[in-house]
């Protein structure tokens, strides 16, 4: 008789698995999608089984959030402070970009994972090394990600894409008389003639805020 084929070894489910698999899925389906069932399917596993590893959905969105902070930058402590704020906001805004998800969970739970307290502690001290004081390096740090979730909510939830700003310009105009509105008119009118691509620029932005925040560290 032939010899009956093994099935090839599962994988042990952990923690970690439990967390990858429900960003993985965040990330293709929503996380308005995401429950214990739907993961435990994803796995392989009966839903019960994902409860040795988490306690309840809770911790589930606490951990794939402290998950999505590892990938996002530190900013260094004791160099160029603005450099260093910089780089980590660009990488914020591109870990939200990709996981399309997080920005409204970050916003809306406290965060206090290890990876999230090591990331507000390096932009806290990234500030203070700088010369703000306590209560200025987070008036800095609040001002800074404000705009950066901001920002990445815009552009996220945005109804128009880039390369329809032409047409949709055009399409307004007739909202927009110029007797009225004649400055709106006016960059509509920018807009279709290709004079400005109406972009939001992030970069910009953000060069604002840090160069107010220079000059305000240089006249405490």
């Amino acid at each position: 008789m032939p010899t009956p084929k093994k099935s090839a070894p599962r994988t042990p489910l952990t923690r970690q698995r439990v967390l990858q698999a429900a960003i993985a899925f965040a990330d293709a389906h929503g996380l308005e999608e995401l429950s214990m069932r739907k993961l435990g399917r994803v796995l392989g596993v009966e839903a019960m089984s994902l409860y040795k590893h988490v306690s309840n959905k809770d911790e589930i969105l606490d951990g794939i959030i402290d998950l999505v902070v590892t990938e996002i930058e530190l900013p260094e402590i004791g160099g160029n402070w603005k450099t260093a704020m910089r780089r980590r906001s660009i990488s914020a805004h591109t870990v939200l970009l990709r996981h399309s998800w997080a920005t409204l969970l970050i916003v809306s739970r406290a965060n206090a994972g290890p990876a999230a307290l090591r990331y507000g502690n390096a932009s806290l001290g990234c500030l203070l090394e700088a010369g703000f004081s306590y209560p200025m390096a987070d008036h800095a740090w609040n001002a800074i990600d404000n705009f950066v979730y901001g920002f990445t909510l815009q552009q996220l939830y945005f109804p128009f894409q880039p390369q329809q700003y032409p047409e949709v310009a055009k399409d307004f105009l007739a909202m927009l008389p110029a007797g009225e509105y004649p400055y709106l008119n006016g960059l509509a009118r920018e807009v279709m003639d290709g004079h400005h691509d109406g972009r939001h620029d992030f970069a910009f932005g953000l060069d604002l805020i840090l160069a107010g925040l220079d000059r305000v560290r240089k006249a405490k």
